[in-house]
C-alpha cells in the first residue's frame, strides 16, 4: 500500500493524492493549484496515469481540491467520482465558473501581451472549457455521511462531516489487503466549532495513517462574537470616511457566512443600512444550493427558517448577475459594500473592484479569508505600497483589514484537540495543505509536545505503508 502526495504539499493549494492499495489506484480530491509559482503544474499531467485510476473521493467543491478534475477526464479518467450530495450539486458551478474565468482571463492577457509585445510562459488556451466540464458530471456518484462505498474490491469509504463548507467531508477508508485491515483517514479541510451555517467538524476515534490540512497551524482565530464586532468596526470606521467596503470574497461559504453576519448587524442596528452587493454570479448560484441543502445545515440556521428570518437575505441587499450590473456599482456613491470574487484576488469581478477603490484612502479593502503565497490578495496583505491589476501598476492608499475569524478551516487548537481526539495515536500523521513553515512548525509541536510521529511530505513524495 502506498500513498502518494501530488499537490498541497508544502503549499497550501492544489490538493491531490493517489493511494495504491489492493491492486487498485483511487484518487482523493484533484485541485486546482492558486499559488503563482506553483501554475505550471496545472499544465502538467496528472502524475499518476488518468486511465489507471479506479475512483476519485472529493472532499468538498473549492477549486484547490477540485478544479482539475476536467483535465484529469481530458487524460483519460472514467472512474467514478464519489461525492456528498451538497458537493455534487455545487460542482458545476464551481467548475463551469473556472472554465468563465480561464476564457476571460485568457481574452486579457491575449490582448495585454499583445500591446506590451510579451509571450506568456502557457499556452494562449484555457485549461479546460465548459464542454471539459460536461464530461465530468456523468461520473459524479452522490452519497451521505457514514454511509459505506464500495469503491473497489478491497477498500471502503465513509465520508464525515467536516464542517468546513456545505457538505464538506473527511474521508476514511478501510483498506483489506489480505491481512488485517488498515484504515486512513484524509481530514479535507477542518472547519471551526461554533460557526454559523456549518455543524461542527466531526472528532474520529481511530486510524492507522492520517492526512491533516495545516493552514492555520501557526495562529489563533477571535471568537465568532469578536469576528462580528470586528466586521462592524471595520463597517462603521469606513462609512465615516465615506468610502467603501471591498471585500474578496470566496463564492461557496464565505459568501454566505458575510450575508448571514451583515444580515443580523443589520437587523441589530450596528451598521449602518447602505447598500450592499453580492457582485459574483457563482456566489449567488451556490447561496441558492444551501437553501436547497438547509437540512444539512446547523440548528442555529435550521431554527432561524423557521423563524422566517431569512438566513441570506436582506432589504439593503442586491445580487448581481451580468456584467452590466456590475458596471453600474462603479456609479453608486458611496459608502456600499463590496462582496466580489475570487477570494484571493487572482481571478474574476473582484479586480474590477480593486481598479476602483484601491487609491481611495477613504475605501477599505477587507480580507476574510487565507491569501496564498504569490496571490494578488497577498502582496496586498503583506503591504505592498503598489500592485499590478490588469497590467496596470495601482497604489494601494486605500485602509487594508483583515478578520481571520471568518475562516473556514480550524485553528492551531482546532488542528490539535482533532488530531489528539483519536484513541490510539496514528501510525503516521502526513500534514499538508499548509505553507512549508507552517506545517514543518506544527510537525514539531505535535512530535515534541503530543508524542506523535509526523512528516511533511514533498510533492511527489510517496509513503509506502506496507
Amino acid at each position: 500500500m502506498k500513498l502518494h502526495f501530488l499537490g498541497a504539499n508544502r503549499q497550501v493549494t492544489g490538493s491531490r493524492y493517489a493511494l495504491t492499495a489492493a491492486g487498485r489506484e483511487i484518487l482523493i480530491d484533484c485541485g486546482l493549484f492558486q499559488e503563482r509559482k506553483y501554475l505550471s503544474r496545472n499544465w502538467e499531467s496528472c502524475p499518476r496515469p488518468a486511465s489507471r485510476l479506479s475512483a476519485l473521493l472529493l472532499t468538498h467543491a473549492h477549486v484547490d481540491h477540485c478544479g482539475l478534475i476536467p483535465r484529469l477526464v481530458q487524460e483519460g479518467f472514467r472512474g467514478p467520482i464519489y461525492a456528498t450530495e451538497p458537493t455534487a450539486a455545487l460542482l458545476p458551478i464551481m467548475l463551469f465558473d473556472a472554465a468563465d474565468i480561464q476564457a476571460e482571463d485568457l481574452q486579457y492577457k491575449r490582448k495585454r501581451h499583445q500591446r506590451e509585445g510579451r509571450v506568456s510562459p502557457w499556452p494562449y488556451q484555457p485549461l479546460y472549457t465548459r464542454e471539459d466540464v460536461e464530461r465530468v458530471l456523468p461520473l459524479v456518484r452522490t452519497c451521505r455521511y457514514l454511509e459505506p462505498i464500495a469503491v473497489c474490491p478491497g477498500v471502503t469509504a465513509r465520508f464525515w462531516d467536516a464542517g468546513h463548507i456545505l457538505g464538506s467531508a473527511m474521508i476514511e477508508l478501510e483498506v483489506c489487503e489480505g491481512g488485517p485491515s488498515r484504515r486512513l483517514v484524509f481530514s479535507g479541510d477542518i472547519g471551526q466549532t461554533d460557526k454559523p451555517i456549518v455543524r461542527d467538524p466531526s472528532l474520529l476515534v481511530h486510524a492507522d495513517y492520517v492526512v491533516m490540512e495545516s493552514t492555520y497551524g501557526d495562529r489563533t482565530h477571535a471568537r465568532p462574537a469578536d469576528t462580528e464586532t470586528q466586521l462592524a468596526e471595520v463597517i462603521r470606521a469606513t462609512v465615516e470616511r465615506g468610502g467603501n467596503v471591498v471585500i474578496p470574497t470566496f463564492a461557496v461559504e464565505r459568501a454566505q457566512e458575510l450575508l448571514y453576519h451583515l444580515g443580523r448587524l443589520l437587523r441589530a442596528g450596528r451598521i449602518p443600512p447602505i447598500p450592499v452587493y453580492l457582485d459574483s454570479p457563482m456566489a449567488v448560484d451556490v447561496t441558492a444550493i444551501y437553501r436547497q441543502f438547509e437540512a444539512w445545515c446547523d440548528a442555529e440556521l435550521l431554527q432561524m427558517v423557521r423563524d422566517r428570518q431569512p438566513p441570506f437575505r436582506f432589504p439593503t441587499l442586491t445580487m448581481v448577475q451580468t456584467a452590466e450590473e456590475s458596471k453600474r456599482i462603479n456609479h453608486v456613491p458611496p459608502p456600499v459594500i463590496i462582496m466580489a470574487s475570487s477570494g484571493m484576488c487572482n481571478a474574476g469581478r473582484i479586480k474590477h473592484h480593486l481598479k476602483q477603490n484601491i487609491e481611495r484612502p477613504q475605501s477599505t479593502i477587507l480580507f476574510v479569508g487565507h491569501q496564498a503565497e504569490g496571490t494578488l490578495g497577498r502582496q496586498i496583505v503583506e503591504g505592498a505600497r503598489q500592485v499590478r491589476i490588469h497590467g496596470q501598476m495601482f497604489q494601494v492608499r486605500a485602509q487594508v483589514a483583515q478578520i481571520y475569524g471568518f475562516s473556514g478551516h480550524a485553528d492551531h487548537d482546532g488542528l490539535v484537540r482533532w488530531i489528539r481526539h483519536f484513541q490510539q495515536p496514528p501510525q503516521t500523521v502526513f500534514l499538508t495543505h499548509g505553507e512549508e513553515s507552517v506545517a514543518l512548525g506544527l510537525a514539531r509541536e505535535l512530535a515534541q509536545h503530543h508524542g506523535l510521529t509526523v512528516q511533511v511530505p514533498h510533492y511527489c513524495e510517496v509513503a509506502d505503508l506496507s
